[in-house]
């Protein structure tokens, strides 16, 4: 560990500074520097959440005027108490001077709490809408977003950097403006008291400023840094967890655990240059203070014996010289802190920039009836506007017919799907439904006369009974279990301890593929819908139970347009239309016996089906 930390001493180059070395990030090459973003683009929009409560910002702000007020009233108090005690001024004086002095540092505490106490709940009321503004935004984004991401990654931006601008807005913000009142207003009652001392005391502001801005020159990309790297370990530890069974089944434990470590090593060394380069701060600031405390009290207490300023004056002082470079110190502490919050915002601004699915048009209409005639002319897409994955695809599908798609994997089936349910629109070419153009129906209303059974069937955490609601949320208890037995889920749910009232954990953890497969089937039965959608739905199902279900598949189809992909060629020899597609061009379509007698690619496919089956 330690020969990484020293491994920028010795490294003929780095990335920034005396920041990262120039290897790290990527296991072969160096990474490219990251470019600063409108870090006042950004403060802008974090205001934009805090200006909705105006009202108590202002109250916040005053507190802040005066306690930063209260404490510069309190050593100029105790100068004048030791002047007037010099002077021999009675006891009474003096008693009203300490009696004043308690009354400033009383106010001066309690105006403090109640700026902290207020300024804690504006920022947990913004970052709450903050984080219901990205969760909400999240599912306003198409389908293509989610394929780009790792879950991990997102999930990253919800918590680790909206949990970096909270600690931010609970603690360094009043710090932060705290600092900088109480420093004007310093250094106008030492230009009041002594400008001569004043002009002493600024020898060493010029220091401090040049030193500040060569550390957050370097500090600023590091903690961008960090947050990035932070994102990938969670989006590699969500997928490692996710895929235990496959990793323990390949045996790959160790090198999921150096991958781990890798990106482990990038979080460290991010994060300890980071704060090792930031942390010279405090201590150039302490060096500093020092110095400027060393120049006003020798240089003082010269004047002093000269008569040229009062005793009481050079306390109070030097006091004011602690007070001037405690902000800048202050100011120096929470710039970490404040770079790496406006590193995690721009991380989640960068989300809610992201363009959500395409709206509707203002034409666009509901559905009250779904009679099932799709019609495909000319259609054609493509992920990326490169090579287009579905070319000049046209069919027809009637009302209730079953509509099977089959072809080589990548031939664009699940992509067709996509188009049909509008999680994409065509890039040339029409999709109808019933006459009426799929662009101008409402997406929601599309969908809600749709119900899918996919190849990966996801469950929520909840009961089994819940899951299966799920496709209709205002369906009975009877109404859920004869969907459950006419999928032939029942006897198996009835076997669990709990029956429908047991609690699944996410994603169905704990019950078999081929039971979620099961639910998930349940589930499109009791959304009663008009077109169906089966994605590989029995691919993790036995044979034996398959066979069961289709019986309660084809009761389900009766009279609803259903599109069923398939590997199992045996379970849509019923179909009334077969769509082969090859390379993302439709090749082939008609009735089994019509496909076999054509030959072609349909004909492979099942001879190459049976001779699985066979062996």
């Amino acid at each position: 560990m330690f020969k990484a930390l020293l491994e920028p001493f010795r490294h003929p180059k780095l990335n920034v500074g005396l920041g990262v070395p120039a290897s790290f990030g990527s296991p072969g090459g160096r990474k490219p520097k990251a470019k600063a973003k409108d870090w006042s683009a950004t403060l802008r929009r974090i205001w934009s959440y805090l200006a909705k409560r105006k009202a108590k910002l202002v109250l916040v702000l005053v507190m802040v005027l005066l306690s930063s007020g209260l404490a510069l009233l309190g050593p100029y108090l105790i100068s004048r108490a030791v002047d007037h005690y010099l002077e021999g001024d009675g006891g009474r004086t003096w008693a009203i001077f300490l009696v004043t002095l308690a009354v400033v540092y009383v106010l001066n505490s309690l105006t403090s709490w109640l700026q902290n106490i207020w300024m804690i709940e504006i920022a947990q009321e913004t970052v709450y809408r903050m984080r219901t503004d990205l969760f909400t935004h999240l599912h306003r984004l198409p389908i293509s977003f989610f394929n780009r991401r790792q879950q991990g990654e997102i999930m990253s931006r919800l918590t680790n950097d909206i949990e970096n601008i909270s600690s931010t807005l609970n603690s360094s913000a009043i710090q932060i403006f705290s600092s900088v009142l109480t420093l004007l207003g310093t250094v106008g009652v030492m230009l009041w008291l002594s400008p001569l001392l004043t002009l002493l005391t600024f020898i060493v502001v010029p220091l401090m400023i040049l030193g500040m801005r060569w550390i957050t020159r370097r500090t600023g990309p590091l903690f961008k840094e960090r947050q990035r790297n932070m994102g990938e370990l969670n989006g590699f530890i969500e997928e490692t967890l996710s895929g235990q069974r496959i990793i323990k089944a390949f045996s790959q434990e160790e090198r999921v655990i150096n991958g781990f470590r890798e990106r482990n090593t990038r979080i460290m060394l991010s994060g300890y240059w980071a704060q090792a380069i930031s942390g010279f701060i405090p201590k150039l600031m302490n060096g500093l203070n020092n110095l400027s405390f060393a120049i006003v009290a020798g240089v003082g207490g010269l004047l002093a014996i000269r008569g040229l300023v009062t005793v009481g004056v050079i306390i109070a002082f030097v006091e004011y010289t602690r007070q001037f470079t405690r902000p800048l110190n202050d100011l120096a502490n929470q710039w970490n802190t404040l770079l790496s919050a406006i590193a995690g915002a721009e991380r989640v601004f960068e989300v809610l920039d992201e363009g959500a699915e395409a709206k509707d048009e203002e034409a666009a209409v509901p559905l009250d009836h779904v009679e099932g005639t799709v019609k495909f002319l000319g259609v054609s897409f493509s992920y990326d506007g490169g090579a287009d994955t579905l070319q000049d695809i046209s069919f027809e599908a009637k009302p209730g017919e079953m509509i099977a798609l089959v072809g080589p994997t990548g031939a664009g089936k699940t992509t067709l799907i996509g188009l049909l349910s509008r999680f994409y629109d065509p890039g040339k070419g029409s999709i109808t439904l019933d006459g009426r153009d799929l662009s101008s129906i409402r997406r929601e209303s599309l969908r809600s006369h749709m119900a899918f059974v996919l190849q990966d069937s996801f469950l929520f955490k909840g009961t089994i009974r819940d899951n299966i609601r799920y496709g209709r949320l205002d369906a009975s208890d009877e109404e859920v279990e004869a969907a459950a037995k006419l999928a032939n889920a029942h006897s198996f749910i009835m076997r669990m301890k709990g029956g429908y009232g047991r609690m699944l954990s996410v994603d169905g953890s704990g019950i078999s593929q081929g039971q979620k497969q099961l639910l998930a089937i349940a589930r499109a039965i009791l959304a009663d819908p008009s077109m169906l959608v089966l994605d590989e739905a029995t691919s993790s199902i036995d044979t034996v139970t398959e066979i069961k279900i289709q019986e309660g598949l084809q009761a389900l189809m009766k009279g609803r347009t259903s599109f069923v992909i398939a590997h199992r060629l045996g379970t849509i020899r019923a179909a009334d239309r077969i769509l082969v597609l090859q390379g993302g061009r439709l090749v082939q379509q008609g009735s089994h016996e019509e496909l076999l007698q054509e030959g072609g690619l349909y004909s492979e496919l099942v001879r190459g089906s049976s001779d699985s089956a066979a062996g």
